[in-house]
């Protein structure tokens, strides 16, 4: 099989294995527990689906990236919370069933507004005319993201004990498979890697520390409690970026698109790390 076809079926074989995994994790319970406590998932939601896509375009218009770079920091914002997201809300005292509730839903709506946020950059920054993605495409991004999501969920349903034991391998998984595709991705692109470092680790960096900030101080703006805040900081900040990866190499067929998102991956575990601490030691001050 060459490099090609690894792409173009390995990685949405790959991505929907990690999405069937995340399905293993959810049950209804998690969609209905929206209900008691609403305004931590609308102030979550909001911000995911309308402010982040908003800031991208500011970002990416205020250093006036390569078009296709550009649609690549649009496909990351449209992209929803990862998994880790709860992982980094646990760390650092956060409202762990909050993330979970967003992360299920987040995921349900990104197979929706990925097409329209990206269709909407393709065709704003005038990028590659055959990059849109058409329906044939859109029906694709469903399959990959949705699909195996509530596969997983009915698996769960039918056999909680292979739920469990299936958790920490796929975990691994997912781990392997966005190292080795964010890695592949910077190596095709090694001959500009050094502009685009430059250019898309300022952009992507400043991204995920607004991210991050946004999803905090929005929170406890609204009078959300400090775990609130924190789970809605993590899971507006740390993205899955290996559905825009998948999407940007696969669907796409764009290893410049995969650049923003390959940078990213690396960016939001530092980001996320330092700014975890630096609430946490703020409230814990807060608090004497």
């Amino acid at each position: 099989m060459n490099d090609s076809a690894l792409i173009t079926v390995g990685l949405p074989i790959a991505l929907a294995i990690i999405m069937f995994g995340l399905g293993l994790s959810l049950t209804i319970g998690d969609f209905a527990r929206v209900a008691r406590s609403p305004k931590a998932v609308v102030v979550a939601l909001v911000i995911q689906v309308l402010v982040l896509p908003v800031v991208a375009f500011g970002l990416v218009t205020a250093f006036d990236l390569d078009p296709l770079l550009a649609v690549g920091v649009m496909l990351l914002a449209a992209s929803p919370g990862g998994t880790t997201a709860n992982l980094f809300s646990h760390l650092f005292r956060g409202d762990v069933a909050l993330n979970v509730s967003l992360t299920a839903i987040n995921s349900v709506l990104a197979a929706f507004t990925i097409p329209l946020i990206t269709n909407f950059a393709i065709d704003h920054f005038d990028a590659d005319g055959e990059l849109g993605l058409q329906f044939g495409k859109v029906v694709q991004v469903i399959a990959i993201v949705l699909v195996p999501v509530v596969i997983g969920m009915l698996v769960r349903r039918r056999s909680l004990d292979f739920a469990t034991r299936a958790d920490r391998p796929v975990r691994v998984f997912s781990i392997v498979v966005l190292v080795v595709v964010a890695v592949g991705a910077l190596l095709g692109e090694r001959e500009h890697i050094g502009g685009y470092l430059r250019d898309v680790g300022v952009v992507t960096g400043l991204f995920c520390l607004i991210s991050l900030s946004v999803g905090y101080v929005g929170a406890r703006l609204l009078r959300l409690g400090q775990p609130q805040a924190v789970a809605c900081s993590m899971e507006i900040g740390i993205h899955n970026t290996t559905i825009a990866l998948t999407i940007a190499l696969s669907v796409l067929d764009s290893t410049e698109v995969a650049v923003p998102s390959a940078v990213y991956s690396v960016l939001m575990y530092l980001l996320a790390t330092a700014f975890g601490f630096a609430i946490t030691r703020r409230s814990l001050t807060a608090d004497s």
